[in-house]
């Protein structure tokens, strides 16, 4: 049975800056998507192709907090250059995606990798916040670093186009990325007259973003920058297209559990949250310059 198509969300009307390197449209939660809707998925940020021209300063976002949830980072255009608190750091090219666990508490920085911020070119980038289950909120912080290389590729029939998997299991093919809950994502890449068959657990919560070109899903339109909601029903999805076009492909067991959130705090009530700014602003995040 092939999942029914809730809605078709356009790009929200304008851009808004996260620090001074990212112009991102924010899908959720703030486009009439609530955080339940399409848990565990927290927010979605589409820095749409966009040229910040060349810079001698690293453009980004400056040392800031998280706990409570993990950050994903997708790269299309340009480079990402991160640093936290507990040591890691690392450079996401184009294909590439950063994979942060908040966890317990951490301080990061994310900005425009140098030698890019020199040239200038399109930067292009997809920034998701993915929830922790009340079990895991204070497990110990942690990076994971997954190159395009890394990821189980799959090529579609027909010279169709290619399915990275980055997380969960895409035609019995499986991504690389750790998760603490079921979640699939999956970066697609669809060839002019090019198909793909897959399916979804009805269960699952399940969003798709094109991130360009235009396709049909289970025969509905959606066009450039057009987020498409499924119903909880039915299994199988159907994407063809007219034209090349590169999608994200979201889907997540629910995690039915309260959503307190403040800021870059995520937890489940707001004594939880108290806790955090207390833990915050007495240093417990650790230190990061």
């Amino acid at each position: 049975m092939k999942k029914q198509i809730e809605k078709i969300y356009s790009r929200p009307l304008r851009p808004g800056m996260v620090g001074d390197g990212f112009r991102v449209f924010n899908y959720f939660p703030n486009n009439g998507l609530s955080q339940q809707r399409v848990s565990p998925f927290l927010l979605m940020d589409f820095n749409a192709e966009y040229d910040f021209g060349p810079s001698d300063h690293l453009r980004g976002v400056d040392v800031h907090p998280h706990k409570g949830f993990e950050t994903v980072t997708i790269a299309y255009k340009g480079s990402v250059a991160h640093h936290d608190s507990t040591g890691n750091s690392g450079v996401i090219n184009p294909g590439d995606v950063q994979w942060m666990t908040a966890g317990a508490g951490i301080l990061h920085k994310e900005y425009h990798e140098k030698t890019f911020s020199k040239t200038g070119g399109p930067f292009e980038m997809v920034q998701l916040w993915v929830n922790l289950p009340a079990k895991h909120k204070l497990t110990n912080p942690g990076y994971q670093a997954i190159t395009a290389g890394q990821m189980e590729k799959v090529t579609l029939a027909d010279n169709g186009g290619s399915v990275n998997i980055i997380a969960g299991s895409f035609n019995e093919h499986k991504g690389p990325a750790s998760t603490f809950t079921p979640v699939n994502m999956f970066d697609i890449r669809l060839n002019a007259g090019g198909k793909l068959t897959t399916k979804i657990p009805a269960e699952h919560n399940t969003i798709l973003l094109v991130v360009n070109g235009e396709v049909e899903v289970n025969g509905e339109k959606a066009g450039q920058h057009d987020l498409v909601l499924f119903k909880n029903d039915g299994e199988e999805i159907n994407v063809s297209a007219d034209k090349n076009s590169v999608l994200l492909l979201l889907s997540g067991e629910p995690i039915n559990e309260p959503i307190a959130q403040y800021g870059p705090f995520v937890m489940n009530t707001h004594r939880e949250l108290q806790e955090a700014f207390e833990e915050f602003h007495s240093g417990k995040f650790g230190v990061l310059e």
